[in-house]
């Protein structure tokens, strides 16, 4: 059986807060620990585990990936692995020269040029000046700052920062890769290609450990996935199945969201529900069904030329859809001081399955009326709940179509396009 690139057995991390000790009382605690004699202090009280018995393999050549909230332990567990910082309990066996991108700049000397950086990087990684020279070129193509060589690193930008930071450990090629949200300080097109990048390495035969809260780019690049929570691992497994229990174990159960108000503003949002079929405040909601979407509001007085709308998003953010009231006639509504309700259908078999979230907003666009929106009628809350769609959307045989929409589209019958050979 292959040995594990990576061996995390029984690991804890623990931190005092706000508690500074002397060198006295630091060797105290030590030697009591050593001899079995050790007591709790008033200390502990105001300790944090980090990480608490966490044990995981981690495959050669695998691209795993961590998800969890912040402050769950990913972070930690990460510079445990780059022995940046060492545990207070259990073991880490790593098998091979690790290169990491935890933060912006990490292992850059602000002093030195790109040049002199990698160089210097490449040192630290164990590699000899010709393995580093051979592939220099690559590095700066790469990262795109071919122009910014020979300029020291404290003058880059924290995108060229990065794009510098993940090109060196990338093609230095260290055994394993560990990659931390960092990536998420460059630009869309650079994120693209580190993606692809991280794919390549794993490849040929590395191993990734990457964390991120894109569960998009966790689905598309990691073959397994690990769940972190309050220092603990909540599940290991297939990346889709993990990712899929992290996002149902969030999403609120009521299907509703109600605001707090506001007494001076005199228009303000107070409720968003998903409702199901039976017009029932519900989280999970049936592909094959229409899913109606309720707004509610009120008015301290009466306001004129206003909308109300929702936006419809992916759980990293990515906006599905955006609809507003003026969308049926592209009328403004006028109303009366008074409590309202706004009520949109999303189509049944549109969405495909997997978890959504529901914001809503509502006001009067920005070229009218600007007096009145000043005078508060304006309100929005984003992300305000999240739901979930399950089950088939096209009557495929259970088969699971990827994509946000599930919309059957038409097909014609196949038809034999006549051969003719010429004389």
């Amino acid at each position: 059986m292959t040995e594990a690139a990576i061996q995390v057995e029984n690991l804890s991390k623990r931190y005092i807060l706000g508690q500074t000790r002397t060198l006295r009382q630091r060797l105290g605690g030590m030697i009591g620990r050593v001899g079995g004699r050790y007591k709790s202090s008033g200390a502990d009280a105001r300790e944090f585990w980090a990480l608490r018995d966490v044990s995981l393999d981690v495959r050669p050549g695998e691209v795993l990936g961590l998800i969890g909230r912040n402050g769950a332990g990913k972070s930690t567990l990460l510079k445990i692995l780059s022995r940046i910082t060492s545990p207070t309990h259990g073991r880490v066996t790593i098998r091979g020269r690790v290169g990491s991108l935890l933060e912006v700049g990490t292992g850059f000397h602000p002093e030195l040029t790109g040049r002199e950086n990698i160089y210097l990087n490449g040192t630290i990684l164990g590699m000899r000046r010709a393995e580093i020279k051979k592939r220099f070129d690559e590095i700066v193509e790469f990262a795109e700052v071919g122009r910014f060589l020979d300029t020291p690193v404290k003058r880059y930008s924290s995108g060229m920062y990065v794009r510098l930071a993940f090109a060196i450990a990338a093609h230095l090629e260290p055994e394993i890769l560990i990659v931390d949200e960092v990536l998420a300080v460059g630009d869309a097109a650079f994120q693209s290609k580190c993606m692809g990048k991280m794919g390549e390495v794993a490849r040929h035969g590395r191993t990734v450990v990457f964390v991120s809260h894109n569960m998009s780019a966790i689905n598309r690049i990691c073959q397994r996935a690990v769940w972190v929570d309050k220092g603990r691992i909540q599940r290991v497994g297939p990346t889709d199945e993990v990712v899929r229990k992290y996002l149902t174990t969030h999403v609120a159960q009521s299907g509703i969201a109600r605001f707090n108000l506001n007494a001076d503003k005199l228009g303000q949002l107070t409720s968003l529900e998903v409702l199901d079929s039976k017009m029932t405040p519900n989280c999970t909601q049936l592909a094959h069904e229409a899913i109606s979407v309720r707004i509610s509001y009120r008015l301290a007085e009466a306001c004129r030329q206003y909308r109300v709308g929702i936006t419809l998003s992916m759980p990293d953010g990515m906006v599905v859809y955006s609809s507003a009231s003026t969308d049926t006639d592209g009328n403004l509504w006028d109303n009366p001081a008074g409590e309202y309700t706004a009520n949109l259908t999303i189509p049944a078999a549109l969405l495909n399955q997997g978890h959504y979230k529901l914001g809503c907003f509502m006001g009067q666009p920005s070229a009218r009326n600007r007096d009145a929106q000043r005078r508060g009628f304006a309100d929005s809350h984003e992300s305000a709940l999240e739901f979930q769609v399950i089950g088939d959307t096209r009557g495929s045989g259970g088969e699971r179509w990827p994509g946000v929409i599930g919309l059957a589209l038409r097909w014609e019958g196949a038809k034999q396009t006549p051969v003719v050979i010429a004389a």
